[in-house]
């Protein structure tokens, strides 16, 4: 197919962009990326991580952190000006294909402003809800393709079957096309607004979001709260917020979340999902951190008598290699109640991961 061509033209082109700009001082180019690759193995989940009859044996790409390859840039223009820009797409590590089929750069693609009033992008970028949820989720957003507070509090993976804002697809609305960002800190406290434009030709409201977000973060504590709302092409809405709040408790950081969104599948339909987190990181020597998270997940859908939900634990012992490298252990059980998932299903799966990340 053509973007499996286009994928290896581009990182070329872009590596010797890369190495012709480090030539000039007022301009920085940087190629950055992370490799993440590990035997997985699971009873009750297929080898993507759905709820399935049996067990499966797969090499796994990005159960720690999400395979990336991806460009940034900041041009100095003066008295404090400067122009950036950011290129990233999601590698399938165990195949080496795109994550995307449809994207060349599905992760971010944008370009901006910055200076000491803030930051202003305009492109591919996530969402203030998902800009919320990264300091405070519990996993510290590891395991994105499996982590509740990913894909369900932050949108990533809702599952609703409908395109919600400029998003390319009918599966989640973690990062939106078309959109305009600003991110402005001030002492303690960030500020971020964006809006993402539909451009439908018979509708400036279809297909389009907009949200605002807000932290605070300081030494040893971190809270932040983001709310979005969404439009699909036939203008049903789609209404999120992510609220959290993580802080120090000796050597352990412990969080908490809070994710909700309701969302209008027909014009008299809608199904409204919670999200709790709780967990945190626990180091057990300089080299050695255990992370620990539990989920729970509650649904509720008009056109069901019956409210369903699962809970997840998820746990990684990870070992540091060097700055850029880890060993990591990952277990993680899903409990699934009634009605979530088909009757022919277990209502229960495990998984063991065994894997290495590396950063570059």
């Amino acid at each position: 197919m053509k973007h499996q061509t286009l994928f290896p033209k581009a990182c070329a082109t872009l590596s010797l962009l890369a190495c012709a700009c480090t030539a000039s001082a007022q301009s920085t180019l940087t190629l950055y990326g992370i490799t993440d690759a590990s035997v997985r193995y699971t009873d009750g989940l297929s080898a993507s991580n759905a709820a399935a009859v049996g067990s499966a044996s797969a090499i796994s790409s990005g159960v720690n952190n999400t395979s990336r390859f991806g460009l940034r840039g900041n041009d100095d223009l003066g008295g404090g000006l400067s122009a950036i820009f950011n290129l990233e797409t999601g590698i399938n590590l165990d195949t080496g294909a795109q994550a995307s089929a449809t994207k060349l750069f599905d992760r971010a693609a944008y370009v901006g402003l910055t200076a000491n009033w803030g930051t202003l992008t305009l492109g591919r970028q996530t969402t203030v809800l998902a800009d919320a949820l990264g300091p405070v989720d519990p996993l510290g957003v590891r395991f994105a393709g499996f982590n509740p507070n990913v894909g369900i509090a932050a949108l990533s993976a809702h599952g609703l079957g409908i395109e919600y804002g400029p998003s390319g697809a009918s599966t989640g609305a973690y990062r939106l096309d078309n959109s305009v960002k600003y991110s402005g800190k001030f002492s303690d406290f960030t500020v971020r607004a964006m809006h993402a434009f539909g451009e439908q030709a018979a509708s400036s409201s279809a297909l389009s979001s907009s949200g605002l977000g807000m932290s605070y973060q300081a030494a040893d504590v971190a809270a932040t709260l983001g709310y979005a709302e969404f439009k699909s092409a036939s203008n049903l809405q789609l209404k999120a917020y992510v609220a959290g709040i993580s802080g120090k408790l000796g050597s352990t950081k412990v969080s908490l979340t809070y994710g909700r969104h309701e969302a209008e599948t027909t014009l008299t339909a809608k199904t409204r999902n919670t999200t709790l987190g709780l967990g945190g990181t626990l180091p057990l020597s300089s080299s050695v951190d255990l992370i620990l998270a539990h989920y729970r997940v509650n649904r509720t859908r008009t056109t069901t008598l019956v409210d369903d939900g699962y809970n997840r634990t998820v746990a990684f012992l990870e070992y540091k290699l060097s700055k850029r490298t880890k060993l990591y252990a990952e277990l993680d059980q899903t409990h699934w109640q009634t009605g979530y998932v088909a009757a022919s299903l277990p209502d229960s799966a495990t998984g063991l991961s065994l894997g290495l990340v590396h950063n570059f």
